[in-house]
């Protein structure tokens, strides 16, 4: 379960937007806190100016009035701001009584002597006496007619500040807490959405990988990676479909055409030897059998080769000036007397003498290849026509018949090894065609209408295409 996809999946979105909270709470609590403590210092600062003014008031105002010190009412005026008041100067100005409370160099520390002064604001941290707690406190220089009588000291705890932090934190785990439930009822629609699909691939994969090539694929709907990842796997299951039916339909196909010349020759072989076949003319007509299924068995071998070499890219091409009228001609003298045997009306039409540079022997066997699948489709009596034609640098070598035609759908397949239209012969002449036509530097093009007949044309270049291009 904790490996699967539908599990993981969700499982890391929802530890991202975790760890995402959890980073935006600790950031947010820091930056609050030193806003915080910035506003609580200026607020600090704020109440010191005030209270040292209004002290310095009431001294110089107890000076004319011939007392020694004013009477600070620091209860009041702590519960009034919420802080808490020290004095840290001379003693002789601010005697016992005079409702500041005095601290001593322990208790300020470091920052004694700056306080003592009087010349500057002074920001410190300090422990009163018997307090536990940390206090932040400013301190405010008290002049009085131009002379520095030490500091008031305007103190706040800072566990006060903390407070608005907490209250802050416990908002922000509520956020994270919404947030994270969000987050689950997302991850759990995107597990769904994608991790679905996902495994119903899988599974359709294991049962490809089993030969069942026949399996439910999901159809995924959009445009996204997941749908455009089903559709090319389901393409993938249909040619790999086709892949194994062309196999088994070629090794059929082979077993056949290779058994019907292997038993025509083991027959009149063993008549032979035995010596059933006594007259010269029985023998030479079988001694000719042999010889013409020997040469069956030579061609479909060399198919099958031809075919593995331009798969590999290891067929080697020649170079070579090749008449293309002369080579037309003899491809079309092989099928005369087919033609003449079942009334095909066959003809050649050729537009001029082009010469090309090329492999001869395999334009001859592509065209050959051309004529041999239009004499087979071709009912007795139909018509089979080849044209030579040239122009602007390309020479085009055309076979119509009168055939039945082929369907928009087989337009492509009849040109993949192995696959027939009516499972007879290898299916090797039109491959092995075009795969050449390619390998020289041409391509095959096809027209046909059903019920009308089909139309191959061979275009190859005058110049060979050269290595670079």
């Amino acid at each position: 379960m904790f490996r699967s996809l539908r599990f993981r999946l969700p499982a890391f979105y929802l530890a991202g937007v975790a760890l995402a909270g959890v980073v935006t709470t600790v950031i947010a609590v820091q930056l609050f806190q030193d806003h915080v403590r910035s506003q609580s210092l200026a607020e600090l600062k704020r109440e010191a100016r005030g209270l040292s003014q209004l002290y310095a008031q009431q001294a110089l105002r107890s000076i004319d009035e011939g007392r020694s010190a004013p009477v600070f009412d620091r209860p009041q005026l702590e519960q009034a701001t919420g802080a808490r008041l020290y004095y840290v100067g001379a003693p002789v100005f601010f005697r016992h009584g005079s409702g500041l409370r005095e601290l001593s160099r322990s208790e300020v520390g470091d920052e004694w002597q700056t306080l003592i002064d009087g010349k500057q604001v002074t920001t410190f941290e300090f422990t009163p006496p018997r307090e536990h707690k940390t206090f932040l406190a400013v301190g405010q220089p008290l002049v009085l007619d131009g002379q520095n009588f030490g500091a008031l000291v305007v103190a706040r705890k800072k566990t006060d500040l903390t407070q608005g932090w907490f209250s802050l934190f416990e908002l922000l785990l509520v956020a994270l807490g919404v947030g994270l439930f969000v987050a689950a009822v997302l991850a759990w629609y995107l597990s769904r959405r994608i991790a679905t699909p996902v495994l119903a691939l899988s599974k359709a994969a294991d049962g490809i990988a089993k030969g069942r090539y026949d399996v439910d694929i999901p159809n995924v709907r959009g445009t996204d990676e997941i749908s455009h990842l089903s559709e090319r796997f389901r393409d993938m299951a249909a040619r790999l479909k086709e892949a194994d039916e062309r196999e088994r339909n070629f090794l059929m196909s082979v077993s056949h055409e290779l058994r019907t010349p292997l038993t025509a020759i083991r027959g009149h072989v063993e008549a032979l030897r035995e010596g059933l076949i006594i007259d010269p003319v029985m023998e030479a007509e079988s001694l000719g059998v042999v010889a013409a299924e020997a040469e069956r068995l030579e061609r479909l071998v060399g198919d099958v080769l031809d075919l593995a070499k331009l798969d590999a890219h290891r067929f080697t091409v020649l170079h070579e000036e090749v008449d293309m009228s002369r080579l037309v001609e003899q491809a079309y003298a092989t099928f005369g007397e087919e033609a003449r045997r079942r009334e095909i009306d066959y003809r050649c039409d050729s537009d001029g003498a082009p010469v090309i540079v090329s492999d001869g022997d395999r334009v001859l066997q592509i065209v050959s290849n051309l004529l041999s699948n239009a004499f087979r489709w071709t009912p007795d009596g139909g018509r089979v026509e080849l044209a030579l034609a040239a122009a602007n640098g390309t020479v085009s070598v055309s076979v119509a018949d009168t055939g039945p035609g082929i369907k928009p759908s087989d337009r492509d397949r009849i040109f993949r090894p192995f696959w027939s239209r009516d499972g007879g012969g290898t299916g090797l002449g039109l491959a092995i065609a075009r795969e050449l036509a390619v390998a020289l530097g041409g391509r095959i093009e096809l027209e046909s209408e059903l019920g009308a007949g089909s139309r191959f044309d061979l275009r190859l270049p005058v110049m060979p295409p050269s290595p670079l291009s």
